[in-house]
Formats: C-alpha cells, sequence, structure tokens
C-alpha cells in the first residue's frame, strides 16, 4: 500500500471514529478535548459534531491554520505531564469524549507518548466518556469499543472510560 493510501485510510478511520464517538457521548454532559492540534482538521470537524459544546485543545505548541483554532481561554499548551493535571479547574467539568492524535511516526515515541495519555486522562476524563485515539490505550479503567464498519482493527481506536474506583 502506498503511503497515500495508508493516510486516506487513516482520515477515513479518523472521521469514523470521531463520528461513532459523538453519537456514543450524545447523551453523555462534558465538553470535548481535542489533544494534538497539529493543524487543526480535526479540531475543524469536532465543531461541526458539537456545536454547543466547548472543545478543550492539548498541544505542545501552536501550529495550526488561523480558522482552526480555539479560543485562547480553551488552548492549553505545553507537555501533556503539566497541562492535563491543571484543567479541569478551567474546564469546569470533565470531558465527555477525548480525542487524542498523538502518533508522530516512531513506533516507540508513539508508545511512549500512549503511555503518558493513559497515566494523565483520568484527571480531566468523566466516567462513561469515550476516548478516540490513533494509538492503543492500556489503562485499567478503559475498555475497547467496537470500531465502525469499514475501519480496520489496529488502524484507529476506541475505548469507553469504566471509572478510576
Amino acid at each position: 500500500m502506498s503511503r497515500l493510501d495508508s493516510f486516506i485510510r487513516r482520515l477515513l478511520a479518523q472521521r469514523a471514529c470521531l463520528e461513532e464517538a459523538a453519537r456514543l457521548v450524545a447523551d453523555l454532559p462534558g465538553p470535548v478535548v481535542e489533544i494534538g492540534l497539529g493543524n487543526g482538521r480535526t479540531y475543524d470537524h469536532l465543531r461541526t459534531l458539537f456545536p454547543d459544546r466547548p472543545i478543550f485543545v492539548f498541544d505542545r505548541r501552536l501550529d495550526a491554520h488561523p480558522d482552526c483554532r480555539p479560543p485562547e481561554d480553551r488552548l492549553f499548551l505545553g507537555d501533556i505531564a503539566r497541562t492535563l493535571p491543571t484543567a479541569l479547574a478551567q474546564m469546569r467539568r470533565r470531558a465527555a469524549l477525548v480525542h487524542a492524535d498523538i502518533g508522530c511516526g516512531d513506533a516507540e515515541v508513539s508508545a511512549r507518548n500512549a503511555r503518558k495519555l493513559a497515566r494523565y486522562l483520568p484527571a480531566i476524563v468523566a466516567p462513561g466518556a469515550v476516548i478516540a485515539c490513533d494509538q492503543p490505550i492500556a489503562a485499567r479503567w478503559t475498555e475497547p469499543l467496537a470500531l465502525p464498519e469499514g475501519v480496520e482493527p489496529g488502524r484507529y481506536f476506541l475505548y469507553r472510560c469504566t471509572g478510576f474506583g
């Protein structure tokens, strides 16, 4: 498979998983969280899926297209080890949906990022929330969810937060 075909499949899987996640959290109150803003494409899509919910964004730095940037009061810049543990005060409510696009092309670094995310997400995610991620999240407080039709296993991941007790 060419890299272009792989990229297209990843984006199709990402869109299908985000739309499924939106369906799954339709009745769960709380904001949406985007981890890994990048150029802002998925943030922009989340704005269309959740026009009435606040969307909080976390990234190391701001590189997004100017039309795809969140308001400053919903943007957390820096390492998630510092930003996630303190975000709940500003968010005021635990997240119903977390989308994390944290892969970087290096399998070892991507796996390390996923482990770090699993450590710090409990600070902001609500029980029953959905996590959509481009990397597998191995955490005792999650359960894998079925992927939408047409999404190959391992291409994208959906989880339900089962609680932290």
